[in-house]
Formats: C-alpha cells, sequence, structure tokens
C-alpha cells in the first residue's frame, strides 16, 4: 500500500512516515526543493515535486495513492483550506483514507474541563478558519472518502517540540522560560505514540472520525519547565514571560502556549485500541531525549 504524506519531512511527518515504512507501506512525500527531495530520499520516501500552495501536484499524488496523511500546514487560511479541497476532491467516491491533522488551539481554554471528541471548538483568532476545513473532512465520509481527524496536543518526545523550547533556554540562559503564570496545563502526547494513532487510524477508523490525542492527565506548565531546567543542567530554574511581553515577539502563539487545556483520549483506545507506553513528558525532559540534546 502506498501512503502519501504531505509534511513527511516535519517533526511529526518523520516519525509517522518512519512508522509507515516499519509497518510495510511504500510512503512517498512532497518535495519543495532538491534538497527537500534528497532528505526525503535518504529517509526512505519517495518524493514528489510540489508545492502546498499548488493544488494540482497534490491532487495527482493523492490519486496515484492508496490512502493520504497529511500533516503538512502553512497557517494561512488562503493557502491550506484549497489545498486539504484538493486532497478530498481526488480521493472523492474511491473509499481510501484521508487523515487530516488537526489541533488543540481549536477548543481554547478549557476552563477547567476535560474535552472530548463530542465538545464544541472555542478557536483561539489565528486557528479558527481550521473549523470550516475540519468540518469539510469529516463531511467527506459522504462523498466516499474513509476521512478521518486526529486532533494532536502539545507534542513532545526525540527533543522536539514546543516543550525544546524550556531545554533551550535553560541551557542558555540559566532559567527555562515560559509564557504567562505557568500555572496553566498542557496535555501532551509523545511523537512516537501519536506516529502509532495515525497507523491505527490510516487502517482502521471509521469514515467521519475525529480522534483527540493525549496522553495522561495534563501537566502544569511551570513542572514541565522545572524538569527541562534540571534536565539541562540549570538546577530547575524557571523564569515567566508575562503574556502580553510575549504577545511582542510571538504574536498570538503566546496566546496558545497560555492555555489551560484537558483533553480526553478515550475514543482513540477504545475504538482503535490505541496505547500511549512511552516515558511522560517529565520523565523526557528531565531524564531523557531532552537532557541528552542539552
Amino acid at each position: 500500500m502506498h501512503v502519501f504524506v504531505p509534511g513527511a519531512s516535519g517533526y511529526i511527518g518523520t516519525v509517522v512516515a518512519e512508522r509507515l515504512r516499519a509497518a510495510g507501506y511504500e510512503v512517498s512525500g512532497l518535495a519543495r526543493s532538491d534538497a527537500s527531495a534528497a532528505r526525503l530520499s535518504a529517509a526512505g520516501v519517495r518524493p514528489i515535486r510540489g508545492e502546498f500552495s499548488e493544488p494540482s501536484s497534490l491532487s495527482a499524488a493523492a490519486r496515484a495513492a492508496d490512502g493520504v496523511i497529511n500533516l503538512a500546514t502553512t497557517y494561512d487560511a488562503t493557502i491550506d483550506p484549497p489545498a486539504i479541497d484538493a486532497l478530498l476532491d481526488a480521493l472523492a467516491g474511491s473509499g481510501k483514507p484521508l487523515v487530516y491533522t488537526g489541533g488543540n488551539w481549536l477548543y481554547g481554554d478549557t476552563g477547567g474541563k476535560v474535552l472530548d471528541e463530542t465538545s464544541p471548538p472555542h478557536p483561539l483568532e489565528r486557528v479558527a478558519w481550521r473549523e470550516k476545513v475540519e468540518e469539510r473532512v469529516l463531511g467527506a465520509a459522504s462523498r466516499g472518502v474513509r476521512s478521518v481527524v486526529i486532533c494532536p496536543t502539545m507534542v513532545y518526545g526525540r527533543g522536539g517540540g514546543a516543550p525544546a523550547d524550556f531545554t533551550r533556554s535553560a541551557r542558555e540562559e540559566g532559567a527555562a522560560r515560559f509564557v504567562g503564570t505557568g500555572e496553566n496545563r498542557w496535555p501532551l502526547v509523545h511523537v512516537d505514540d501519536l506516529a502509532d494513532l495515525y497507523l491505527l487510524a490510516l487502517e482502521r477508523a471509521p469514515a467521519g472520525t475525529r480522534l483527540f490525542a493525549t496522553a495522561g492527565p495534563a501537566i502544569r506548565v511551570r513542572d514541565l519547565a522545572a524538569a527541562a531546567s534540571r534536565g539541562a543542567g540549570a538546577g530547575g530554574r524557571t523564569t515567566a514571560t508575562p503574556l502580553a511581553e510575549a504577545r511582542k515577539t510571538m504574536g498570538t502563539d503566546a496566546d496558545g502556549l497560555a492555555l489551560d487545556q484537558q483533553f480526553s483520549s478515550r475514543r482513540a483506545q477504545e475504538m482503535l485500541g490505541w496505547k500511549p507506553s512511552r516515558p511522560d513528558a517529565l520523565q523526557d525532559l528531565e531524564h531523557g531525549s531532552y537532557a541528552r540534546s542539552a
């Protein structure tokens, strides 16, 4: 089976492509340049020259594949929706799977509640356009596409993702820096556990399914930063950047980092048998991949 993976060279995409290949799939990915094509080839991924902003290149690649996992995004409301529409149109009537990557910021601050897939979105303005895209993806089930939306929470592992900033600032500044008060909680999922879920969804998820990807209880940001600080040799020291100040350099991304969120992944676990098993984020930051990278 051949799976087309836009975004195969990214942080999550690299691990998903690795997991697909280990399971015996042929994997192709979108390459914007010769350098990108070379990186994909070195990872055992067949490069397909094209741009996410060029829907025609996506359509041809999707039609030639047996399934699509989309991990690419430009975060641009004028580019991403036409790209996803092109993938859906290419697969319409085929019964082939398309797994689309959503995100937890679409649900805003959860107000101390644990959300599941039936909870309504309350998106940050930066990602509000994604709500309609997800609706179109799920609605494509009626068009003969086995469409699935996976909403990863904060992804960690292999020394990458947003938590890597804690390690970097601890190493460079002597204290792990976070946005806001640090009392907010992040729901998290290890990138390898997440890749397992993508494979399960590709193979078995029913059409029109939304799945939250999170593992274990959400963790207080101040605690994550302190663990990273210890792992980086900064003795647990942390420092807070007020939200208003962070917005000056990070824009609305700062608001996303300051969200307090909790989610349940019961549906993924019960429907697909997904079993997150990697070390939790506190362990990984203090003793695992982040400590080694520091």
